[in-house]
């Protein structure tokens, strides 16, 4: 057994397809079975049970896949820390992001990632903060840029606060309150609103800013996309709470969407997390291209 087995296996429980596990490793179709055949045999296991149509684990591939994959992170990271010994980072960098992320632009901080660390594979995930900081937790992300109700924290995380901010009402034009110079959320409880999914921090920040003035209020519209969330809003259909920071440069320049400050409204703040275990030379080359510290 050997680590390209462990990869195909991996590949082929990840695509449940014979073709696409082969296209994605790279190999032609009857290498990749021969390989997986080989597999078993020496196990003594049937890891895959097949039809002409499906694939799909066993137990005892489930409880393989498992372990193979812990055995590809580790040899993955061998490499990388070989590679950091000569002053080459390389491997793979897990970066996490909430969708309203504005303390950074990413863009940017990755352009300069890549610059410096070419041989260093990056990947983008998007998420809820509370999602973002279990997987650091778990080790499937190794970076995250979040955003919390003040006075919340992520736990079992290295964290580093990136800015504080508040958020603004977010109406369409000709809407009642589009000319106030400023609001108060009593003012607004009774509008109709759009917001985030329920259960999720982004949600919460309104929620818990409402609840702690003894306010109830409606909401119409669920969404997990600023945009559409948006475009709701500037038809017509409810107003919104939004992070002033992210939604201000969205609505700049949009004639169909308001921005109006709430004196009591939510405050939001945003924060790096990482990993304190451990964490890989791709990790530790990021927080100094961020400028960041970690600690002893």
């Amino acid at each position: 057994m050997d680590l390209q087995q462990m990869r195909y296996a991996v590949a082929l429980a990840e695509t449940r397809n014979f073709t696409r596990a082969a296209e994605r490793c790279s190999v032609v179709q009857s290498s990749l079975s021969h390989r997986i055949a080989g597999l078993e045999r020496e196990l003594g296991l049937q890891l895959f049970a097949r039809s002409s149509r499906r694939v799909e684990l066993t137990s005892a591939g489930a409880a393989f896949v498992a372990g193979a994959r812990e055995c590809l992170a580790a040899a993955d990271r061998a490499v990388a820390d070989a590679a950091a010994a000569t002053g080459v980072v390389r491997g793979r960098l897990a970066v996490g992001v909430i969708v309203t992320a504005a303390a950074v632009d990413l863009p940017e901080v990755l352009q300069r990632y890549r610059a410096r660390h070419p041989q260093v594979h990056v990947v983008l995930r998007s998420g809820r903060s509370d999602d973002l900081a279990a997987a650091i937790r778990e080790g499937d992300l190794d970076i995250a840029f979040l955003g919390l109700p003040e006075g919340e924290r992520p736990t079992g995380v290295e964290t580093l606060v990136l800015d504080h901010d508040r958020h603004v009402l977010v109406v369409p034009a000709g809407h009642r309150l589009a000319s106030a110079s400023r609001v108060t959320l009593e003012e607004i409880a009774g509008e109709t609103f759009v917001d985030f999914m329920a259960g999720t921090p982004a949600r919460a920040q309104s929620d818990q800013a409402f609840s702690a003035k003894g306010l109830v209020r409606d909401v119409a519209y669920q969404a997990g996309v600023v945009e559409l969330m948006t475009r709701l809003i500037a038809r017509g259909l409810g107003v919104a709470l939004m992070p002033s920071a992210y939604v201000g440069p969205m609505a700049a320049g949009d004639p169909d969407l308001v921005l109006i400050p709430v004196d009591d409204g939510p405050r939001r703040v945003e924060y790096l997390a990482w990993s304190r275990f451990n964490p890989t030379p791709a990790t530790l080359a990021m927080l100094q291209v961020l400028g960041v510290k970690p600690p002893a």
